[in-house]
């Protein structure tokens, strides 16, 4: 496993090539792709600049909107090879996206209008090698923000994302994991083909009724079951990414290196304190 810095820590203030250069600086062994903007770099560009700075791609945002109308699901579509091309030609070999836990439609139709559509970019990115990571959304009020609730347990989730195709597999948030209650049996289940992508944040000790998803704490500051979670992760053989993802925490307050930093710090003491071997480089000087 190895620490990957995820653009959230730094709530978008920081942007390419500088994003890179500042992972490095903070410890990091890979990061999150901004695909657009490395696109608009270059593809020789955007490598010699992670060789540099020995940084890993570790993910990428599915750059197609699958949520609206069917337009524009196929404008982007038609996007969708050069996207992937270029990410695997990166060495970046997993796309990530997240699916709202509740719709306005009914379940049944929500269901089969996206498991087509994800199928139709899971059918592109593996022509690539790709792989299609599918996040679950835990906390309530997610969950109730529109008419009926939708796939939101991880089980069930998994179960959709091998409908979707052979390439399809899960992204672990560990906020999500313990806001769905979700379990280690469940991470198990999934096993190491079934997990591409983690997220790491923690969460406050309070009622479902009164979590907000943009209020997060750093991975070991709350109440999940972190020696579950990495125990499980650790029996299945997981070997990709481990991101940090906070937000709120008085983040956006803080300079940006100021942020990753701390992410990175809280997040290889938890490691190291369940017997996890993160790849980091060492810290580069100021």
């Amino acid at each position: 496993m190895y620490l990957a810095l995820n653009g959230a820590l730094l709530g978008g203030r920081v942007g390419w090539p500088e994003l890179a250069e500042l992972a490095a600086r903070a410890g990091y062994a890979g990061l999150e792709i901004p695909l657009s903007a490395a696109m608009q770099g270059g593809l020789q560009a955007t490598r010699s600049l992670l060789y540099r700075l020995q940084l890993r791609p570790a993910a990428a945002n599915l750059p197609v909107n699958f949520r609206q109308d069917e337009p524009t699901f196929r404008a982007g579509l038609q996007q969708l090879p050069v996207a992937a091309d270029f990410a695997a030609r990166l060495g970046c070999h997993v796309m990530t996206t997240w699916i709202m836990s509740s719709t306005d439609r009914p379940p049944a139709e929500e269901r089969k209008i996206l498991r087509e559509r994800l199928s139709t970019c899971a059918e592109v990115l593996n022509d690539y090698g790709l792989r299609l990571a599918l996040e679950f959304l835990g906390p309530l009020h997610l969950r109730q923000r529109f008419k009926h609730p939708f796939v939101y347990r991880m089980a069930d989730m998994l179960e959709f994302a091998r409908e979707c195709g052979p390439n399809v597999g899960l992204l672990l948030d560990s906020w999500h994991w313990h806001h769905a209650g979700a379990t280690v049996d469940d991470i198990l289940a999934a096993g190491q083909d079934g997990i591409l992508h983690v997220h790491l944040a923690d969460a406050p000790d309070l009622p479902p009724e009164k979590i907000l998803d943009n209020e997060r704490l750093m991975p070991g500051e709350g109440v999940i079951d972190w020696l579950g979670f990495f125990g499980a992760l650790r029996q299945i053989g997981y070997q990709g990414a481990l991101s940090p993802e906070v937000f709120g925490r008085g983040l956006k307050d803080m300079k940006p290196e100021d942020a990753a930093r701390l992410g990175a710090s809280y997040t290889l003491s938890l490691a190291e304190r369940f017997g996890l071997v993160l790849q980091h480089p060492k810290r580069q000087s100021d």
